[in-house]
């Protein structure tokens, strides 16, 4: 606990401070130093620490915030919020003075948070930090500062349908997916679908083209100027996501915004022997009646695993928090071995704890070894500002490969060319 290490080392201090005084002034700087630790091992009782958790998730932090509560004499409110919208309100509750100390983001609006002066620097010792997975805590990360704890990650993953294609038979590889797709299609029926018409979904492949986002210096620090989604290997894979929509393999409503809900449909019909999807629709699924399996991504057609991208979600601490140091021993508290299995036990929501991802706690949950085999072969999605000006060029350039209107080639330079020219002028071109 970091409360015991803070007072072990105050009173290491004190220790010192009497053997660098003399006999005169020992005793009563010795009776200062002692109201001074009592002072901090109670300094936090009596606050109150306001926390926003995900949707649906707070069950999950239950125990450890009563067990927190108890050991602080402190008072922890929990709001849900959807995740993915958390930013957006701090950015107005924040100076307000009606934010959280503590919320959860997705690690890919990091960057952007840390830029706009959103999040506390964390002081965590190293041992803490080893505690998580190498991913998990770069997304937390920006320019060597740390900035929250991590969570929970995920990637996509393969779901099949047991009635529509067997254990046995189950293809591992892209290509034998496609010639299942092409013997199943019919009728309203069809075999593996994926929404590649969209980025997040279609670096799967062009990744495992070695196509990416951004380049990466050797301190993995981003180089935005160096755009890798119109190279020979991106323009390759896109070559290949197209051939599936030309020859009918994808229904042509499953194209944009609606997409993605095209997909879920089909699957929890049973009209799809299987789907890329994410851990999120684990339940939907599960509720729909489908007898489903879970896989690692297949491998593609040169060889390579498909990629994915890592999503990390995190908890950090707000700047505008005036109780700040009790909110980084929460968030410390809160994501430590014991409290993150707690919360997978409950939410099943994959921890990125490194002995609970190597061990065997996760060990008979096939999601769970289907996420953590896949984030190998997987990347995290940039955590930089930056990373704002690509989502929508490269979706447009995917769609339009989708629909035939334009080749591969002339649609992912146009996007590059667009996310250059946004860059340029929404971030000065750094």
């Amino acid at each position: 606990m970091k409360k015991k290490a803070l007072l072990l080392s105050l009173s290491s201090v004190v220790l010192l401070s009497l053997a660098a005084c003399g006999p005169a002034e020992s005793s009563s700087e010795s009776s200062a130093a002692t109201d001074s630790v009592t002072s901090q091992e109670g300094g936090f009782e009596g606050q109150t620490l306001v926390v926003w958790e995900d949707i649906d998730k707070s069950v999950g932090i239950e125990e450890a915030i009563a067990e927190f509560e108890s050991e602080y004499g402190v008072t922890v409110e929990v709001t849900e919020k959807a995740y993915g919208g958390q930013l957006e309100d701090i950015r107005l509750d924040g100076p307000a003075g009606t934010g959280p100390d503590v919320f959860t983001i997705p690690g890919d609006q990091v960057g952007t948070a840390v830029v706009e002066g959103l999040l506390k620097e964390l002081t965590v010792e190293e041992d803490v930090q080893n505690l998580y997975t190498d991913v998990a805590l770069e997304s937390q990360m920006v320019d060597g500062k740390l900035y929250g704890l991590p969570k929970v990650v995920e990637t996509t993953i393969l779901y099949y349908n047991k009635e529509l294609v067997s254990e046995e038979e189950v293809p591992t590889t892209v290509e034998g997916w496609y010639e299942l797709s092409k013997a199943t299609t019919k009728d309203g029926q069809y075999g593996l679908l994926a929404l590649w018409d969209q980025i997040y979904y279609a670096q799967s492949v062009i990744g495992g083209y070695d196509g990416y986002i951004f380049a990466k210096d050797t301190d993995g620090k981003y180089d935005t100027a160096d755009i890798g989604l119109n190279t020979d290997g991106a323009i390759e894979a896109a070559t290949y996501i197209q051939k599936w929509y030309e020859e009918g393999l994808f229904p042509s409503g499953m194209i944009g915004e609606q997409a993605i809900n095209v997909l879920d449909s089909l699957f929890s019909e049973g009209k799809a022997a299987a789907v890329i999807s994410g851990p999120w629709n684990l339940e939907p699924f599960s509720s729909a009646g489908i007898d489903y399996g879970i896989l690692p991504l297949p491998v593609l057609p040169n060889g390579n695993p498909m990629s994915a991208f890592v999503g990390v979600k995190s908890y950090n601490v707000s700047s505008y928090s005036k109780n700040s140091e009790l909110a980084e021993l929460f968030i410390e508290f809160i994501t430590n071995e014991e409290n993150s299995l707690r919360r997978y036990q409950t939410t099943k929501e994959v921890p990125a704890v490194k002995a609970l991802a190597e061990g065997d706690a996760l060990a008979d949950d096939p999601a769970a070894q289907a996420v953590a085999q896949q984030s190998l072969h997987s990347e995290l999605t940039p955590n930089v500002p930056e990373m704002n000006e690509v989502w929508s060029p490269a979706d447009a350039a995917l769609q339009t490969i989708a629909t035939g209107k334009a080749t591969p080639k002339e649609a992912l330079s146009q996007a590059v060319e667009t996310i250059e020219n946004q860059i340029e002028a929404n971030h000065g071109g750094q």
